[in-house]
């Protein structure tokens, strides 16, 4: 139970032994429109904005991906609601992005910070940079690579004590790798459902030397699903979407970097963005930031409220 209300949900996690503790079976397209949620008394540009039209539904997990590994019953609009999630408020609504120790070079603080101001309409602020030394987290070498880790737990009980006052929640970006538990093998990032507290390291996404647009594409995907969690999303089982979880990272480049109908309804609840608008914000980010293809789906998306 602590690890769905505590800790939230992991992405990009393997654990040292995975089995299939069951099969996934993916929602029907009836199971899909009910998780979207009531939409008749929404404005009509709202409405279509949570159509399923243009969205991909959510196909049977490849062996060695995380439902099949981790099956998920769903998180419904309904079932967001009644659980009764952080929302932001007027005096407290910025969200904080903190590097915690050295980031490589492809790793600007200011463009993630861009892309969740533009992700979630509320105002981003670049922390202070914070130390391994400074948050004393457990640390550990991998048992298999031998590769410094850090304990993410601990990471996010120091974080609880570093909200600003304005703060609707914090993330920390490092790039030493994670582990969230002895028995796991190592974790992308993680995020508290009720905490407003998360982090996610850069370790994974650049050991095999890859261009500095597929680390930049990769972060941007885990920084938006981190911060999700915080909104008190978990798990996407109905779409491609952006939190959909992830157990590599072929997994996590074949996700989109967009939410579904079912999780931007969440955060339409949450933030009360106009979603024309906030579509018109990441269609510019991401044509500034050279994401042709995600520059596309936004634009597309934006067309289809004003048509």
């Amino acid at each position: 139970m602590r690890a769905v209300l505590l800790v939230a949900c992991l992405l990009g996690c393997s654990r040292e032994s995975e089995g299939a503790p069951g099969a996934f079976m993916p929602p029907t397209e009836s199971q899909r429109r009910q998780a979207v949620g009531p939409i008749d008394a929404l404005p009509p540009a709202t409405r279509r904005a949570l159509s399923p039209q243009g969205f991909e539904p959510l196909g049977p997990p490849a062996p060695g991906d995380w439902l099949a590994a981790h099956p998920e019953r769903g998180q419904t609009f309904a079932d967001f609601v009644r659980a009764g999630p952080n929302r932001p408020s007027p005096e407290r609504k910025t969200i904080y992005l903190h590097a915690l120790g050295p980031l490589p070079d492809a790793a600007p603080m200011d463009r993630l910070a861009r892309q969740a101001e533009a992700f979630f309409g509320l105002p981003v602020r670049l922390g202070e940079p914070l130390s391994v030394e400074r948050l004393r987290p457990t640390e550990r070498r991998n048992p298999g690579t031998g590769v410094r880790q850090l304990l993410t737990t601990d990471i996010l009980a120091e974080l609880r004590r570093l909200l600003p006052r304005d703060a609707f929640c914090l993330i920390a970006v490092t790039d030493i790798d994670l582990y969230p538990d002895p028995t796991w093998n190592f974790v992308f990032g993680q995020a508290s459902l009720r905490d407003r507290v998360g982090v996610f390291s850069y370790a994974r996404y650049h050991a095999g030397g890859e261009a500095a647009e597929v680390v930049l594409r990769r972060a941007g995907k885990v920084l938006v699903h981190e911060l999700g969690h915080m909104f008190g999303l978990e798990h996407c089982v109905y779409y491609e979407c952006m939190m959909n979880g992830s157990n590599h990272l072929g997994e996590t480049d074949r996700r989109p970097a967009h939410a579904c109908p079912v999780c931007l309804h969440k955060l339409l609840w949450s933030v009360g963005f106009d979603p024309a608008e906030r579509y018109r914000a990441l269609e510019a980010f991401y044509r500034d930031a050279g994401l042709a293809d995600e520059a596309r789906f936004a634009a597309e998306r934006r067309a289809a409220l004003t048509e």
